[in-house]
Order: structure tokens, then sequence, then C-alpha cells
């Protein structure tokens, strides 16, 4: 017994070759697809198929008709190969036909598909003009890691630990030693120890700080950090850039402040702070009724800082600041709750009526 048929001589051996060649030629014929074809081409021709597998009953034959068995199987074999190649070519030109009669069918005059504008988010909006303000001034857009060390983080920006500043940041300390960097102040070391002086960058991202949330506070916040360092930088010059940015982005009537401020990392040290655009300085909650936010946290680059940079702060100087965009965007946009920029409501994404700058195009 041998695949479900008993052999008795070489005659019914040819027989049975005769129906499964003929059983293969229905399947084939049956077959709309080429993966279809190899599944038929596999249950007779392979090694375990019905054809196949007759091989191995060569052996069982008397020696003097062995020969015959396997000139007999061969044909078989070969007569089905041969249907498997004439369906392909079968298949594939009726593949190329319905390709082209698509294509024929398309007419190229026809009004094409109108796509659909997107949105942004606000910050992003306004992420994208700061950094096209800067790059006209010739500065770099860096990225820094938003887990950091300590060292980054605090150290090499003049607050050792136990310094009383810390206090200033409550801040995300994660379990492997590291932290949810505070502000993306530290890029500054990183961008002196790999470029050197002089450098101009500015670093956007994405800061945490364990606040309490209110109407103009936020855990999670977008800054912008910016660094200037040559030789005879000012105050003049930090001034300069400051108003020309927020001229730039606003592109509206603006009071601006300055008055001192402490930050380790700089000295002296200012707090550029704006008339609230909310309530125009009369006082609302997003400026703690006082009619001014503090947007520009500022000053000149501390020596320690430099030397930590690998900046020979004898010949160097710079400024720095750090722009909180979050809070940028609220006063371009009229946004009375910070809380509103990580709602996750797609209401508060800007219509591209509102904004000049680059619109997303969506063809799903």
């Amino acid at each position: 017994m041998t695949a479900g048929y008993e052999i008795v001589d070489v005659s019914d051996l040819r027989q049975t070759l005769d129906r499964l060649t003929s059983e293969a030629a229905t399947a084939l014929a049956e077959a709309k697809t080429i993966d279809q074809l190899r599944t038929v081409r596999s249950q007779y021709v392979s090694k375990t198929g019905s054809v196949g597998s007759l091989m191995s009953t060569i052996k069982d034959y008397p020696p003097q008709s062995r020969g015959e068995v396997g000139k007999a199987l061969n044909a078989a074999s070969q007569a089905i190969q041969q249907l498997v190649t004439e369906h392909t070519s079968r298949i594939e030109n009726a593949e190329v036909a319905a390709d082209a009669a698509t294509s024929t069918a398309f007419d190229p005059t026809l009004p094409g598909t109108r796509s659909r504008l997107g949105s942004v988010h606000p910050v992003t909006a306004v992420q994208w003009e700061v950094e096209a303000v800067f790059e006209r001034l010739g500065f770099t857009v860096e990225a820094g890691p938003e887990m950091e060390s300590d060292y980054y983080n605090f150290e090499a920006l003049n607050i050792p630990k136990m310094h009383p500043a810390r206090d200033l940041q409550d801040t995300f300390w994660l379990e492997n030693g590291m932290l949810l960097r505070t502000q993306t102040s530290p890029v500054q070391i990183r961008a002196m120890e790999k470029f050197g002086a002089p450098l101009r960058c500015i670093v956007p991202g994405r800061c945490f700080r364990y606040e309490t949330i209110d109407a103009s506070h936020e855990n999670t916040f977008h800054q912008v950090e910016g660094l200037m360092i040559d030789r005879n930088v000012s105050i003049a010059n930090l001034i300069a850039v400051m108003k020309l940015l927020l001229n730039e982005v606003l592109q509206r009537e603006f009071e601006i402040r300055l008055r001192p401020g402490y930050f380790p990392f700089v000295e002296p040290g200012f707090e550029l702070d704006i008339a609230c655009l909310i309530c125009n300085g009369k006082g609302c909650a997003t400026c703690k009724r006082t009619g001014w936010l503090e947007l520009l946290p500022c000053g000149m680059v501390h020596p320690n800082v430099l030397r930590a940079g690998g900046v020979d702060h004898t010949k160097y100087s710079g400024f720095a600041f750090g722009l909180g965009l979050t809070r940028l965007a609220m006063m371009k946009f009229g946004v009375h709750d910070i809380r509103v920029m990580n709602a996750g409501d797609l209401r508060n994404l800007i219509h591209p009526s509102r904004w000049a700058g680059p619109v997303i195009v969506d063809n799903g």
C-alpha cells in the first residue's frame, strides 16, 4: 500500500500517475493566485506529495522494472511542473492586464484629492518661531537628555550639593540616581564641552518640576535655553537680543521690565517680565493679580559655569537666558491657564488662520 494506492505492477502505477496528473491539472486550472499554484504544486510533486512520495517505492519493484518505474514517475512530475509554469504565466498576464486597465481608467485631467490642512500645538508653533529667529542670528539648535545627572543639572551650573538654591527647584528624583531635568540649562555645559568658544546656541525642550499646579505653573512645561559666548559680550547684547526675539514672536505692542534676580549660574542675574497680555496689565489669575508675568530669567554667565564647560573665563564672557515657551505661547495666543496646554484637547490647537508659520499637511 503506497499513498493510498495498491501497486500491483507497472501498468497499475501508470494508471495511478495518469489520474494524479489529471487531478493536478484540474486544481491548477482553478487556482487564482500564485500562492494557490504553489500550494497545489506542493501537494503533488514535493517529497511528501502524491507523486513525489511514490519515488520512495521504486525499491519495492523488481530490479528489471525499476528503470521503467522511475521514468514513469519523472514523466508525471515533469508534466505537473509544466502545468505549473503555464498557469503561472496565465495568472501573471492577467495581473498585468488588470493593472493596465486600471491605469487606462485614470483621467489625469480630473481635479486631484484635496489635502486636509492640519494644525500644531501652540507651544510647537512658538518653538518653531523662536528657532527661526535665532537661526537668522547665527545660533544653532541643540538638544539634550530629559533624564539628567545631578552634575549637569546642578553642580556644573554652580549649584553644589547642599546649596540653598536647590530648594528653588522642586525636583523629580529617579530610582537610578538620575533626575528629570528642571531646566534645559544642562545643555549649556554639554554644548561648551562639545564646541568650546565662541558659541551661539539655543536649547528648546521639555522640563519637569514638582510644583503646585495653578494658572501659571505646571509640573511639565517647555523652555528654551539660550547661550552666547564670545569676546566682549555685554548686558547690552543680552537686552538687544531679548527685545528682538519678543518683537519677532509676539508681533504686537507690549511692555517689559528688567529687574535684578538671583540665579546661581549667572552673575549679574535679571528677571525679564512682560506686562500680562491676558489682562493688559490690570491683574488676573494668570499673572497672580500683579499685572506682570515672569517670562525670561537671564544674565551674564557665571565664571564657574564657564570653567565647568572648559571655557577660559578670562578671555570670554557670555549671556544666558531661560525663556518659558509655554508662557510665551500663552501670551501670544491669549491662553488664560497653563493647564490648557497639557489638556490634550484638540480644540486648543491653532487654526492655520491664526498662525503664519508652517502648516502640517495630512493626506490621511
